[in-house]
């Protein structure tokens, strides 16, 4: 049976922007703080490097009960038994994955257009990621952004949870999750602050007061 998971804040990994510091201590530092799901995204570096990262990883993240998403690779999911994928358009299909993954993984899909948020309907994927809203440096081969217009339309076709990818920081998540999201997705705002943990806990709070309203 699928375990339940919150997307409200939600964490997507980047080593480059970490720097010299160590990838598991921001994410830990970030839970402890709110983060509510971590997505390990590795895209130059061996397949055994991110077995054992990702291994580590889930390790750390069972103690706070925390669900570890993999960016696009299947392979590595099953590998270390992770809760999930997140797949983009240009990925494995989604029939394939959930054949490959089983009924009770997480697969979040990332849908660039309104085109591909109706496609998303047809699918029992378990949330959409909206990317991205606004141009961000740490992604650069994404689509035209959905802007806080495009976000709130796609929330009003999409039957499904949806987080917002691309921008996000504690400057536009206030104005992003009035648009109807159920959370953001946030790579910058926490992994190259000084302090993650208190990154992430300014992040939460504009989060769940914005929810309040």
């Amino acid at each position: 049976m699928k375990k339940e998971f919150d997307l409200s804040l939600y964490l997507v990994t980047d080593r480059p922007l970490a720097g010299e510091r160590d990838i598991e201590w921001i994410v830990e530092e970030a839970v402890k703080g709110g983060a509510t799901i971590v997505q390990l995204r590795e895209k130059d570096c061996s397949t055994s490097t991110f077995v054992d990262l990702a291994r580590r990883l889930k390790e750390r993240l069972i103690n706070y009960n925390i669900p570890l998403i993999i960016n696009d690779r299947i392979d590595i999911a099953l590998a270390v038994d992770a809760e999930g994928v997140h797949i983009g358009q240009s990925d494995m299909p989604y029939d394939i994955a959930r054949q490959l993954l089983g009924p009770d993984k997480i697969i979040g899909l990332s849908v660039e257009n309104m085109e591909e948020v109706e496609k998303a309907n047809l699918l029992d994927v378990d949330y959409i990621g909206i990317s991205p809203v606004f141009s961000t440096p740490t992604k650069t081969d994404t689509a035209q952004p959905f802007g806080l217009d495009g976000t709130r339309e796609a929330m009003k076709i999409s039957n499904h949870r949806a987080v917002a990818i691309g921008g996000m920081n504690q400057e536009t998540i206030e104005d992003v999750m009035k648009c109807g999201v159920e959370g953001v997705a946030v790579v910058s705002a926490i992994v190259a602050a000084q302090s993650p943990y208190n990154a992430a806990i300014k992040l939460k709070e504009i989060i769940t007061k914005t929810r309040c309203k």
